[in-house]
């Protein structure tokens, strides 16, 4: 069970979750790995939950370090299966809503 529900994550973070599932679908990406910033990694298992509701993709989750756009994981094309897509969620938090 997870500790966060997808709505409690979508209320706190702009994930544009959306846009990852089009992406997904369009790409017809089969695997995709998902990089997160330590500070969004506790809500990984309830996103890749939702995105798998939403897609037919399957899901690995970087748990390296992530400190930014430049911070791509290495060696990835040498992975098998081989992943399709790499999705990297960054952290800053939704500005107060007045």
């Amino acid at each position: 069970m997870n500790k966060f529900t997808i709505k409690e994550v979508q209320e706190k973070y702009d994930l544009e979750l959306d846009k990852v599932i089009s992406q997904i679908k369009k790409s017809r990406a089969k695997l995709v790995l998902l990089q997160f910033p330590d500070g969004l990694k506790q809500y990984a298992i309830t996103i890749v939950d939702y995105l798998s509701e939403k897609t037919s993709a399957g899901f690995l989750i970087w748990l390296e370090s992530c400190f930014g756009a430049c911070d791509t994981p290495v060696g990835l094309e040498k992975l098998k299966p081989k992943i399709d897509l790499v999705i990297q969620f960054g952290h800053n938090q939704l500005m107060p809503r007045f």
